[in-house]
């Protein structure tokens, strides 16, 4: 196979078939997104199915069939909104969770076929894989506000927890782009292995998996990039043609699809070795985990506001500490310890704007997500 042939069959192959399509999502997760986080979903295209794996064990434990071709999609952290991409129309549509209508459509590239939205939901950032350009939406107004040039066939990408930066996956171009979200600029390119599809960054942030398909003729593999340095450091063999991958909510293992092998390989990130092989259904291409807590995105734009000086650690730390023991609690059904935990978040915000720690606008962004959590939960 000629390298040209093998470009053209990793792109095409990697535009006909996306991410989970939102029939999907809401049919398996809801609306809500408090679940238990011990799910890991698999597209497996060419039988039109999905294999529900147990993390705990890593078996099968369930076939999901009559799944038509999926797209990408994003949402956003406090649950409202999808940003699904529609690769054939050029375009990205807004659907609102609660009532599970397209409220808009933004056009953007050509052939967008990933979505991330940043930690504090303010933004979203699309790969255009045929133009070879990244759209970010304003999510307020859901209008392109900067079409990033740059890249070369990207077809993944993640924003790290903090916001600062987004990593893309340029297949033509064997190599990882890191966009500083303050400049919306290309600051690094990270050589990674023949033909990256698929990326995910870890929780904390510390690392960013990335998958090597390798053209689909041999076994791939998955290049660790330590995010501080960026660069890689270290390699580690998988399956054929790996598509996707995903991070699992923890950071304890990455769930990797290799869709010529027809299994997923699970790497442990704290070895970055694959301890386990799990078979699937015909060419599996995405994971994706049961939604994080939204409390977890509720703490993390809070970091950011540490992280940007907006908040002194100390006063990051009170806030912080409305939440503790939140994902624990809403395991064990105490709904309502959590709605008053929340309760009293959103009236430390509210003290910290009237004493001027936190302009309104700042404030106001973290008591929206608060109360969409509340609602989520019939508070």
């Amino acid at each position: 196979m000629t390298q040209l042939t093998q470009k053209f069959s990793t792109r095409a192959f990697c535009t006909t078939i996306r991410l989970l399509t939102l029939a999907l999502f809401l049919t398996l997760f809801g609306a809500s997104t408090i679940l238990a986080q011990t799910r890991a979903y698999v597209t497996n295209v060419n039988d039109f199915t999905v294999s529900v794996i147990d993390t705990v064990t890593n078996t099968v434990v369930a076939t999901v069939p009559d799944i038509p071709t999926p797209y990408g999609i994003a949402v956003t952290p406090n649950g409202a909104f999808a940003y699904v991409t529609n690769q054939f129309s050029n375009d990205v549509s807004v659907i609102n969770t609660a009532t599970n209508t397209v409220v808009s459509t933004v056009p953007v590239g050509l052939a967008p076929v990933a979505v991330a939205i940043t930690p504090n939901g303010a933004f979203a950032y699309v790969a255009n894989v045929q133009s070879s350009t990244v759209s970010v939406i304003n999510t307020t107004t859901n209008t392109v506000v900067t079409t990033i040039p740059g890249t070369v066939d990207p077809t993944s990408l993640a924003v790290t927890p903090n916001g600062a930066f987004v990593y893309v996956t340029n297949a033509s171009a064997n190599d990882v782009r890191v966009i500083d979200t303050a400049t919306l600029a290309i600051v690094a390119t990270i050589p990674v292995g023949v033909a990256p599809l698929g990326l995910d960054i870890t929780p904390n942030g510390a690392f960013a998996y990335v998958t090597n398909a390798s053209g689909c003729a041999v076994n791939g593999t998955v290049s660790v990039i330590n995010t501080a340095t960026n660069t890689v450091t270290t390699t580690v063999p998988v399956g054929i043609c790996p598509q996707e991958l995903a991070v699992n909510p923890s950071g304890t293992f990455v769930y990797v699809a290799n869709g010529l092998s027809n299994t997923i390989s699970v790497i442990d990130t704290a070895t970055n070795t694959v301890t386990a092989t799990i078979p699937t259904g015909f060419t599996p291409v995405t994971v994706a985990f049961q939604p994080r807590i939204p409390i977890v995105s509720l703490i993390a734009q809070v970091q950011e506001l540490v992280a940007e000086g907006v908040l002194t650690q100390k006063d990051g730390d009170k806030l912080i500490k409305k939440l503790e023991g939140t994902p624990t609690k809403l395991n064990n059904g105490q709904t309502q310890a959590v709605c008053g935990q929340l309760g009293a978040f959103i009236n430390q915000v509210n003290a910290f704007i009237n004493n001027r720690t936190l302009i309104t606008s700042q404030g106001q962004a973290l008591i929206t997500t608060a109360s969409a959590i509340k609602s989520g939960l019939g508070c």
